[in-house]
């Protein structure tokens, strides 16, 4: 496994803005600076907004948890992002995907057996990765299923998973203590 270009920050070596960006975080998450944060530390005005951003994402947006974590999962996917998928994977079981479901995803498959919102959003989230744009039949139908505000989320939990994932690649963040990659390079060299 290839070194963690940019890891945690000892106190001491912390600059004023990074002391603070990191009490903020711990305040706001109830926990120390992790994963994706780590490496966005290094410019602690960013950490902060994107923490902020992420929040509302990942605990308010108008998707429920089951559907967020399907999005997350697929952007994930997408960029073969270890830390991610190995954290999301857990959540996505915990908030009701199937282990098929996740399991599909994980190969790069379409999963089968998608009930109607999970296809709809699922068919939203890949086509944003790799088309860069919805098609009107892709963009009617999840709007139908799942209502205008939870689409325009929906993107914006991709994008932002995806600058995450982008964060992380670049600085090469390990996988937690004990934990092993579960995504290899999907087949046509997207995801790394």
């Amino acid at each position: 496994m290839a070194d963690d270009r940019l890891p945690p920050l000892p106190l001491d070596r912390m600059t004023d803005a990074q002391r603070v960006a990191a009490g903020s975080f711990a305040e706001l998450r109830g926990t120390a600076v992790f994963g994706p944060f780590v490496p966005l530390l290094r410019s602690p005005e960013l950490m902060t907004l994107t923490a902020a951003l992420g929040e509302y994402l990942r605990f308010r947006s108008a998707l429920g948890p089951r559907l967020r974590e399907l999005a997350i999962l697929v952007t994930s996917r997408e960029w073969t992002q270890q830390y991610e998928w190995d954290v999301h994977a857990r959540a996505a079981l915990t908030a009701g995907l199937s282990t098929e479901l996740v399991g599909a995803i994980a190969s790069g498959r379409r999963p089968e057996g998608m009930g109607e919102d999970e296809a709809s959003l699922y068919d939203l989230c890949l086509e944003m990765h790799r088309k860069k744009t919805v098609t009107d039949a892709v963009y009617a139908r999840a709007v139908e299923r799942l209502g205008e505000q939870a689409v325009v989320d929906a993107v914006a939990i991709c994008g932002y998973y995806t600058l995450l994932a982008m964060v992380m690649n670049m600085a090469q963040t390990p996988l937690p203590e004990g934990r092993a990659p579960a995504l290899t390079p999907l087949p046509d060299n997207r995801g790394r």
